[in-house]
């Protein structure tokens, strides 16, 4: 998944022809779908309800990571894939070589010419912070169409929400001074996978990727500078083949190694440093990076010893290229002690920028990227840290905390009459008939609650009294006058056509963040946050409780 661009937010055609900044990803298509979507679209077919109008609410019944919030992600992918939604004739030979013999050759007939032409699509804004229960989407449409496209939606919003959360986890944890980079390519599922955490964790408040394609396709910037590899490759001095450097303000050359010669017999003596315990293999790779980029040196310094050597090493070549009057960026650690060695590294930083007058020096980047975790965050943070930076590989974009949303496609209403799925799992009880949801706002511009109400009844106003229900426990409801009503659902296709234009990842990204702080401190927290409360008008806790006793058979004792 994931390998649509971001589209313009002045995008001004957003009807038919829409296909945004770069094409939609093939694999997403009608046949990346379960078998028993095709068979069960057979078989309304064959009952004559094709023409059946259905309402579907695409929604999840648990917050992740044992937290209270999530992020809707995978809208922008999920309305191309209604856009392009249909069968070829190579899907069609396909399901007539997999299918029973005995299926009718007119159902291929009829599965050739389906559009989305009579589908009406509502959706929450994609990067709006949401809650179990309340719908994503809500799809009508015929339904053998509609039944369709579950799976395929499905699979757009869970991984995308999934991980979308997972990174704002990791936001809210380093804090909004702390820079984060994704670097999970190498760890995720699939080139897919790799694509989709890319773009979902840049639009759940990480500031940048390692992975270039991503970087090309979604505009996110993207970052890295060299692996222990590259330090490897060097054993000593002598491997240098460039040694000089052209000044940035001239085009005079200057010998630049024997500058960093210097630099290391002057360092050793205001650091304490032994000269022959320094790596000159080491030496000789940051020696190189630096003539290849003296702009842009951030080296990793764990790759023998941090403090007798990569320290050492990094502050001789970053004073020689002050010298020739460029600014190094930093440093990067990959391993040990993260708290110990961040704060070793910034005192020497400060050491540098006492003794020479350069106040700069120490405020020089720390990158770690230690298989850092959400919880690993929370110990440094305790622990302290100097770090200005995290790039953050399989745990970010694997979710290793728990692996899946959850999200369900359940069906609620059909020809205009409610459906209730019932279970003696309160959590699997389905909420029927067609609803909209509004986020109603207290004077401290928080959010108190989200309340769902059917389609007919007039919507909340600001500061009149409205009674919200818990949707099944008959003592818990409140009175709220809202200081602000917020209707979540708008149209996103109605009718064959895009009837919103669809943000661009960077506004998606901001209308994350924007969300996420209307939301309050307690439900956010990482540790025992409070739930935020879903709730039902009055009208649908009576109509839901009714339809409720109406589907349920009645027991018998004898």
């Amino acid at each position: 998944m994931g390998r649509m661009s971001a589209v313009n937010s002045g995008q001004a055609n957003y009807g038919n022809d829409y296909r945004g900044n770069g094409e939609r990803n093939g694999i997403i298509q009608a046949l990346l779908t379960d078998l028993y979507q095709i068979t069960m679209a057979y078989a309304y077919w064959k009952s004559g309800k094709m023409n059946d109008k259905s309402t579907f609410d695409l929604y999840f019944r648990k917050n992740p990571f044992k937290g209270e919030f999530t992020v809707f992600a995978g809208l922008e992918e999920c309305i191309k894939f209604i856009q392009n939604f249909h069968f070829s004739d190579s899907d069609i030979s396909y399901l007539k070589s997999v299918l029973s013999q005995d299926i009718e050759p007119e159902f291929y007939t009829y599965l050739k010419n389906l559009t989305t032409d009579n589908v009406v699509v509502y959706a929450v804004d994609e990067g709006t912070v949401v809650f179990p229960k309340v719908p994503l989407l809500v799809v009508q449409g015929p339904l053998p169409v509609v039944q369709l496209m579950e799976t395929p939606l499905l699979n757009l919003v869970n991984y995308a929400s999934l991980v979308a959360t997972n990174a704002m986890r990791f936001r809210l944890a380093a804090g909004k001074k702390t820079q984060l980079l994704e670097f999970g390519l190498r760890r995720a599922q699939g080139p897919d996978g790799g694509l989709s955490a890319s773009r979902y964790c840049y639009l759940g408040g990480f500031d940048g990727t390692s992975n270039v394609l991503a970087g090309k396709m979604f505009g996110i910037p993207v970052r890295g500078t060299h692996a222990h590899a590259f330090i490897t490759s060097f054993h000593c001095m002598e491997e240098l083949n460039i040694r000089t450097l052209c000044k940035p303000d001239s085009k005079e050359e200057v010998n630049f190694v024997d500058i960093c010669l210097k630099w290391q017999q002057e360092l050793s003596r205001v650091l304490g440093f032994l000269s022959d315990q320094v790596r000159d293999g080491e030496l000789a790779a940051f020696i190189t990076y630096a003539l290849a980029f003296p702009d842009n040196l951030i080296a990793l310094i764990d790759t023998y010893d941090v403090i007798r050597s990569g320290l050492p090493n990094f502050c001789t070549v970053a004073m020689a290229l002050h010298e020739v009057g460029y600014k190094p960026r930093g440093i990067r650690l990959d391993s040990g002690d993260l708290s110990y060695l961040s704060r070793h590294v910034r005192q020497t930083f400060r050491e540098i920028a006492h003794n020479y007058n350069l106040p700069w020096f120490e405020s020089l980047a720390i990158v770690a990227s230690n298989d850092i975790n959400e919880d690993t965050i929370h110990s440094l943070n305790q622990q302290g840290h100097a770090i200005d930076s995290f790039g953050i590989g399989t745990h970010l974009v694997t979710c290793q905390k728990q692996p899946a949303l959850g999200c369900v496609f359940k069906l609620v209403e059909v020809n205009s009459k409610a459906r209730i799925k019932l279970s003696e799992d309160m959590e699997k009880v389905t909420i029927p008939g067609c609803k909209f949801a509004f986020r109603l706002y207290g004077q401290d511009g928080n959010a108190l609650v989200d309340l769902m109400m059917q389609t007919d009844e007039e919507e909340p106003q600001v500061n009149q009294r409205t009674l919200c229900r818990h949707p099944f426990q008959e003592s818990k409801r409140a009175y709220v006058s809202p200081a602000k009503v917020e209707r979540l659902h708008k149209l996103y296709w109605d009718n064959g056509k895009v009837a919103q234009p669809l943000p661009s990842l960077k506004d998606i990204r901001d209308t994350a963040e924007s969300s996420l702080n209307s939301i309050r401190q307690d439900h956010k927290r990482a540790l025992n946050p409070t739930p935020y409360k879903v709730s039902v008008s009055a009208n649908l806790y009576t109509f839901i409780h009714d339809l409720w006793l109406e589907s349920a058979p009645i027991g018998e004792l004898s």
